[in-house]
């Protein structure tokens, strides 16, 4: 029980890195085929890299003398292995990819219930006035905010 826990928690972070790029770029494009596409090539390597470097620490518990720990370092390894590599970069885009524009609804009842986030902050449409301009004064221009940012 304390290992699904422990496996639970750690596959989360794959996902929703996984999720929210896929997310990002079907907002962008509204094309849920590139989308996945998109969002798979985005994060494809961060996620084997994290996923490799936690099962080898995972692994290296089998050096351990406690039958214990041994065992949570198998099981854990094991799971972050098929987890990563089956689970986040096989299954879920390709049933992503299967449902298409089914990945995206939600019943109206609960879109009304549902808060409407946007973390990221989304530019305006038109740029606000300065008080400087309302004074009379020209504001120095308004660089437009690039949509990748670095991490």
């Amino acid at each position: 029980m304390m290992m699904f826990a422990i496996v639970f928690g750690l596959s989360m972070d794959y996902e929703v890195f996984l999720l929210s790029r896929v997310r990002e770029a079907w907002l962008c494009t509204g094309d849920n085929h590139a989308s996945v596409a998109h969002g798979l090539a985005a994060t494809g390597r961060v996620i084997s890299c994290a996923a490799l470097i936690m099962t080898s620490v995972f692994f290296s518990f089998l050096l351990s003398t406690s039958p214990v720990v041994k065992m949570l370092a198998l099981g854990l390894g094991a799971s972050i292995l098929i987890d990563a590599s089956v689970i986040r970069l096989v299954i879920v885009p390709a049933t992503m990819f299967l449902l298409g524009r089914y990945n995206w609804w939600t019943p109206r009842w609960l879109d009304k219930i549902l808060p409407h986030l946007d973390p990221e902050g989304s530019p305006p449409d038109e740029p606000a006035r300065s008080p400087a301009t309302v004074s009379g004064t020209p504001a120095a221009p308004r660089v437009p905010r690039s949509s990748s940012r670095p991490l």
